[in-house]
């Protein structure tokens, strides 16, 4: 479901309810002290516990994107001095082994010690370093979208990652794409044509398959609309992330008030919360725009169209507490990250 952006009393919500700072992921229990500059450390062994000489280590940052590289020692040790602060990915790879990634964080003067790298015997995988940003982003993306509840529905809009990037605006538009010309995304858009039709809903359509298909074709004008344009348009003028972004940790309390205030904030892509001027925006352009193709006696006026979009933002309150608590663990291929910064 598309994330979502505050007004004015949320701001209060959103105080108590973002996240707190991430600390480093369950893969690595650093030992940490605290100097000038900082440090990442750590050793590579096989899986007898022996150091391997002959790896390579790859250090790549997040914000800003770059990445750098050393040598195991001769005790299969391996150090970056002064490597900046922020989210951080070391990627390991040597002759005759698999090779393998640990994420972390690292905070400013932090000398963090990684416990033992092992690397399992096996053919030597392709590292792929000098990562970009965008190419980083895109990883994030590709996971995203072969989210799906129960298996089925698409959930491509929830981010579990604990250092999600901002998405580029192709990106956004891709999300978009793959969300509104999904098979499924088709079906349940069917299904509410049907449920109309039996309800007598935009009677000016008309009975039998020809108002039938009248309701479904306006359905997926509106359901187009409002995807496009509070997914994609607005997000990438206003520089704003459309996607729910797991806590996960927390009080239920808390829990549920981040949830509720992602109906109204979102994430721009500065990192900060901010209104959702996309979200929110995009739910009345589409609004709007449907008195265009619904019949004359059924087309909302403006009043209405506040109110459907009123309706809307409920909805979405409604959705992000079921992801908060209960779709991660009926998503398929979410991955296992427990919280976001």
């Amino acid at each position: 479901m598309l994330g979502s952006c505050a007004h004015l009393g949320a701001q209060q919500i959103a105080a108590e309810a973002l996240p707190n700072n991430p600390s480093p992921q369950s893969q690595i229990a650093p030992s940490q002290t605290s100097q000038p500059g900082g440090s990442i450390s750590g050793i590579v062994v096989d899986e007898t516990g022996a150091a391997i000489t002959t790896a390579t280590v790859w250090l790549t940052l997040r914000e800003p994107a770059h990445s750098f590289d050393t040598k195991t020692d001769s005790d299969g040790g391996f150090t970056f001095p002064n490597p900046g602060s922020g989210a951080f990915l070391i990627s390991v790879a040597a002759p005759g082994f698999e090779a393998i990634s640990v994420p972390g964080t690292l905070s400013a003067g932090q000398v963090f010690t990684l416990p033992p790298v092992t690397l399992a015997a096996g053919s030597s995988t392709e590292v792929n370093v000098g990562v970009t940003r965008e190419e980083m982003a895109q990883e994030q993306l590709n996971v995203e979208t072969k989210q799906r509840f129960l298996g089925v529905i698409p959930n491509f809009y929830m981010s579990y990652d604990p250092h999600p990037l901002a998405l580029t605006p192709k990106q956004k538009f891709t999300l978009a794409a793959k969300f509104t010309l999904d098979p499924v995304s088709f079906g349940i858009t069917g299904l509410t044509a049907a449920v109309q039709q039996a309800n007598g809903d935009y009677s000016g359509f008309g009975p039998g398959p020809g108002g039938y298909g009248k309701r479904y074709a306006a359905a997926t004008g509106t359901f187009l609309n409002g995807t496009l344009l509070g997914g994609a348009v607005l997000p990438s003028i206003l520089h704003q992330d459309p996607r729910y972004f797991y806590k996960g940790t927390g009080s239920i309390k808390s829990r549920t008030l981040y949830a509720i205030a992602n109906a109204v904030i979102c994430k721009g892509d500065n990192g900060h919360w901010e209104f959702n001027y996309s979200s929110i925006g995009g739910g009345l352009a589409a609004g709007a725009i449907s008195n265009f193709y619904y019949p004359a006696k059924d087309r909302d006026g403006v009043e209405s169209t506040f109110v459907e979009t009123a309706i809307g933002l409920a909805e979405n309150a409604a959705g992000n507490i079921a992801q908060e608590f209960l779709f991660r663990r009926l998503t398929s291929h979410a991955p296992k990250a427990k919280s976001n910064p």
